[in-house]
C-alpha cells in the first residue's frame, strides 16, 4: 500500500514537472521576442535621433546614413530576438 502511494506521487511529480517546463519555455519565448522588439525599437529611435541632429547641422547625407544604420541595427536585433524565441520554444 505504501509503495503504491509513493509510486503514484512520483508519477504525479514527473507529469507535473513536464507540464510546467512546457509553459516556462513558452513564457521564455515570449520574453525573448519582447526583448528583441524593444531593443530594435531603441536602435531605430537612436538612429532617428542622430539623423535629426545631423539634419539640424545641415548634413542631409550623413542624416540618411544614420537613419539607415539605425534601421539595420534594429533589424538585426529583431532577428536576434526571433532566433532566441525559436530556440526557447524548441527547449
Amino acid at each position: 500500500m505504501r509503495r503504491m502511494f509513493v509510486i503514484t506521487l512520483m508519477g504525479m511529480a514527473i507529469i507535473g514537472g513536464t507540464g510546467t517546463a512546457g509553459e516556462a519555455g513558452e513564457t521564455k519565448a515570449q520574453m525573448e521576442k519582447a526583448k528583441g522588439e524593444t531593443k530594435a525599437t531603441f536602435e531605430e529611435t537612436k538612429g532617428e535621433t542622430k539623423a535629426l541632429t545631423e539634419e539640424m547641422k545641415g548634413n542631409k547625407t550623413k542624416a540618411e546614413m544614420e537613419r539607415a544604420k539605425g534601421k539595420v541595427k534594429g533589424g538585426g536585433e529583431r532577428v536576434k530576438g526571433k532566433t532566441k524565441e525559436m530556440k526557447a520554444r524548441a527547449e
